[in-house]
């Protein structure tokens, strides 16, 4: 273990912060296959979790299976290609077998802490038997996990997959696959530089001679095992081999990170043997000194031309110290491959190895500061060579990028009389000095700039990552996973937040606007609404006022008479200035522009967001922050956020080429058709116009308020305006609570100003019909499954239309036949609803809400662990 001194030493001596680590993906994919082992007839569930290992120079992945069926008796067998056969699956190519997971170890490389998880094994054995059972019993005794191919090529690709540490090949019967040729195979992939073989050899008669091992090891196998059934005997063999060849492939697996830090060191490392033949440099010593590592390692260090500025006894000087086991620095001399001398400030540490003894030592190297000819001359000579590494090349891919674009006083920055290692830096994108006028952006991408001129290397290559993300249109969506991993977020994700595929058809879509209501007659004031009606809406204050019951009782004419009552208790007429028939006129124009016929986008939809609205605007902290015409703005926004909508989504229209997706450039459709045509509905009639009484300035500022939180239900920024509302208000408001020792009264105060500021009125305005937009799965368990019902058949809907249509379909697992509908709560709840009414509640204090939220994704998880798809659960038998 020598190695791992060296680096641990090399790293302690490092100026530049480096970060070791092994990096966990906790995403869990689930598989519906079962496989089944031939000879036995358990079934085997696959549960795959993802580990990410990083190594140098790319990623090592490493997938774990766990197992979940033990070998059988043979009284238990069943034919396995009847099995097969039986369950649609292919000729098998590795069994996957029960292993209970077994809880990871700690290793120590150094000061390095790694956590080693189970082992894994792979048996090759072409015929099950006793030896194949007792080494799998063996692996179930020390906790190992185990897979067990039967032929080469299966074995080759469970290899790939899993990365076992240890691989036991059957050598005894060579009719079946020749050991060697196996051994071979896996030895000629890159993971199994870590991996112990072993060969299970035949006994051999008393009589005759013990065989030599050399073509075994030739072959590539680690060690032998002469075959014995007994699985204590087996036990014995892993557990030797895990606490030997294991452990020390474990720790120098882990080398190969520190390797890669120091490749990407920005100082020159030198290791040198006990006797100073060179053992290895990194490319920043290659770029100091000129030379290739060919050419230096395995030679003396006498060997290479000395500077003769150094004084005379400087060698002897540093050679006593180091010597004696001490660290020397100082500075020193040193003679390039072209000539040249450079001033080097030196550090030479002694590493202790075997012994007690010095085994190495790690020199360290950096250009001295005062040599400022050397310096510039040593930035110029770096390039992007094949050798160094990926990222490297990455980033210096962006500094040859950036240098036609240079201004005088970046060039004049790193002349030659820069005094300092700060020249070492990447230039900056040229500032624009002509502009005079400055978007915010433009403003932070100069101040990342101007920072990146006088940071260290390695903050300046993040930055250059940083400006990179900065320049991109996507700035606050995340990235999905896979599409196989989760295709219900995926398909769902995308269609709510995509506008299609833009592919030209024939194909039309136009709105079929169904304007037939039912004849209920119609109150000209709240005092002509029927008791019943009235009783109900003597509850609408109450977050569980059930506004299906109010659906059905005023015959799908909810929204007038829900918004009758709203409106007037938060004095909208007058503030409008209208008289409550202008009012109800309006609230009847906008139901009837409702489609009925939606499963979900109808007027009963409206009224629920309507509710909500004036749910939140009525919360102690929501009231505080916002004016009455803020309060106004929201509730004619609820009522009219989702008029004449088509019961399709805006990736449907694009793709279908509608009126609405040209005239709106395929860019928030939906949503800037309700907006306009909202103000159209309501000014074209005077006696249902609201708004004919207020002033100009006074319309403009409420219209312009109404639109804004229109277009925010537009669910493509809706990461956007949750990241904008949680670092703008709730951090900041948090960090008042926390940090503040000043009385109560300068608290509020404090967070006051936060709430009360115009932009932040803004979000708190947007953020509040967003989330009453989507508060299904925040309302009652009943409520939330008949709205998770209607939302799902109007997708199916529209998935129908698709295929009929030859359409490209939008979210394929929409499909009435196949579709899990509580699949689909659960990703709509992960992905949307959690994250922002968290932010939600810490803001406006919904305690009730979240306790829904809670047991609403219960009562979906409990569905699809039962194999559920539906709404409900089946009948007990």
């Amino acid at each position: 273990m020598n190695s791992g001194l060296i680096l641990t030493c090399v790293l302690l001596q490092c100026d530049l912060p480096i970060q070791l680590r092994e990096q966990q993906d906790h995403s869990k994919r689930r598989c519906s296959a079962h496989q089944v082992e031939p000879g036995r007839k358990h079934q085997v569930s696959v549960h795959a979790a993802q580990t990410t290992r990083i190594s140098a120079p790319s990623p090592e992945k490493v997938v774990f299976i766990q197992m979940l069926r033990p070998p059988v008796s043979p009284a238990d067998a069943v034919n396995p290609e009847e099995s097969l056969r039986t369950h649609n699956h292919p000729v098998e190519r590795y069994q996957q077998i029960h292993q209970e997971v077994v809880s990871a170890t700690e290793e120590c490389v150094g000061p390095m802490r790694l956590t080693q998880e189970p082992i894994q094994v792979l048996l090759v054995f072409a015929k099950e038997d006793s030896q194949s059972d007792a080494f799998w019993w063996a692996c179930d005794r020390a906790g190992f996990r185990c897979n067990i191919a039967r032929t080469p090529e299966s074995a080759a690709e469970c290899f790939l997959d899993k990365h076992h540490e240890i691989i036991v090949i059957d050598g005894r019967l060579s009719r079946y696959f020749e050991p060697e040729a196996v051994c071979r195979s896996i030895r000629a992939t890159k993971p199994s530089e870590n991996t112990v073989i072993l060969a299970v050899v035949p006994q051999k008669p008393p009589d005759q001679d013990e065989p030599s091992v050399l073509p075994l090891l030739c072959a590539g196998f680690s060690r032998r095992f002469v075959e014995n059934s007994s699985v204590t005997a087996c036990y014995n063999e892993l557990i030797q081999i895990e606490h030997g060849e294991v452990r020390c492939q474990f720790k120098l697996r882990a080398c190969n990170s520190v390797f890669t830090a120091l490749e990407h060191c920005q100082e020159a490392v030198e290791i040198t043997s006990e006797h100073h033949v060179i053992q290895y440099v990194n490319p920043a010593f290659e770029r100091m000194m000129g030379y290739h590592k060919g050419e230096l390692i395995g030679k003396e260090l006498t060997e290479l031309p000395k500077s003769d500025k150094n004084r005379a006894d400087l060698l002897d000087t540093i050679n006593t110290c180091i010597k004696k086991g001490k660290e020397w620095q100082g500075i020193y001399y040193a003679r390039k491959k072209s000539g040249d001398s450079i001033q080097q400030h030196v550090k030479i540490t002694p590493v202790i190895g075997q012994g007690g003894k010095i085994r190495h030592f790690v020199a360290i190297k950096r250009p001295h500061i005062d040599n400022n000819n050397q310096v510039h001359k040593f930035n110029k000579e770096e390039r992007c060579s094949g050798e160094h590494s990926q990222s490297e090349c990455h980033s210096l891919r962006h500094r040859d990028r950036r240098k036609d674009s240079i201004d005088a006083r970046s060039l004049s920055s790193r002349g030659s009389d820069a005094p300092s290692l700060q020249n070492r830096r990447y230039s900056s994108v040229a500032r624009i000095h002509s502009m005079t006028i400055e978007a915010p952006i433009t403003k932070v991408i100069n101040i990342i700039n101007a920072a990146q001129e006088s940071s260290p290397v390695t903050v300046a290559e993040a930055l250059d990552r940083v400006l990179e993300i900065l320049r991109t249109t996507e700035l606050y969506s995340p990235q999905l996973a896979s599409k196989e991993d989760d295709p219900h977020t995926n398909d769902l994700v995308g269609g709510l937040m995509n506008d299609g595929l833009r592919r030209l058809s024939g194909n039309e879509y136009v709105f079929c606007k169904n304007m037939s209501q039912s004849q209920l007659a119609i109150p000209v004031t709240l005092n002509d609404v029927p008791p019943p009606i009235a009783e109900m809406l003597s509850d609408e204050e109450c977050w569980e006022f059930n506004i299906l019951e109010l659906e059905a009782a005023t015959h799908k004419r909810p929204l007038t008479y829900l918004g009758l009552k709203i409106f007037t208790s938060f004095g909208v007429c007058d503030f409008l200035n209208c008289s409550e028939a202008t009012l109800r006129s309006w609230l009847q124009l906008i139901e009837t522009s409702y489609h009925s016929s939606n499963s979900y986008h109808n007027s009963t939809h409206a009224a629920d967001v309507l509710h909500a609205t004036a749910y939140f605007l009525r919360k102690e902290r929501v009231k505080s922050s916002l004016d009455q015409l803020d309060e106004v703005a929201a509730l004619v926004a609820a009522s009219v956020h989702d008029v004449d909508h088509p019961g399709r989504t805006n990736s449907f229209l694009c793709n279908a080429g509608s009126e609405l997706a040209i005239l709106y450039n395929d860019t928030a459709v939906l949503e800037s058709h309700h907006a306009a045509l909202a103000f159209q509905l309501t000014v074209r009639d005077s006696k249902s116009n609201i708004f004919k009484n207020i002033d100009r300035n006074q319309f403009r500022t409420l219209r312009q308020a109404i639109i804004d939180m229109v277009l925010a239900t537009e669910m493509t920024r809706h990461f956007e305006h949750v990241n904008k509302f949680v670092n703008s208000i709730n951090k900041p408001m948090a960090a008042i609570e926390e940090t503040s020792s000043s009385s109560m009264n300068s608290d509020c105060e404090g967070q006051a100003n936060i709430r009360n500021s115009p932009e932040n009125r803004l979000l708190i305005k947007r953020m509040l019909i967003k989330c009453a937009d989507v508060a299904n799965p925040c309302r009652p368990l009943e409520l939330c499954i008949e709205w998770a019902g209607r939302i799902s058949e109007e997708y199916f809907a529209q998935t129908d239309e698709e295929k009929r249509q030859g359409m490209p379909v939008v979210m394929p697992v929409f499909d009435r036949n196949t579709c899990s509908v509580p699949k689909s709560q659960i990703s709509f709840m992960d992905y949307f609803i959690t994250d922002m009414f968290d932010a939600w509640d810490a803001f406006a204090s919904l305690p009730g809400l979240m306790e829904h939220l809670s047991e609403n994704y219960k009562y979906w998880k409990g569905l699809d662990e039962m194999k559920c798809k539906s709404l409900r659960p089946p009948p007990p038998s």
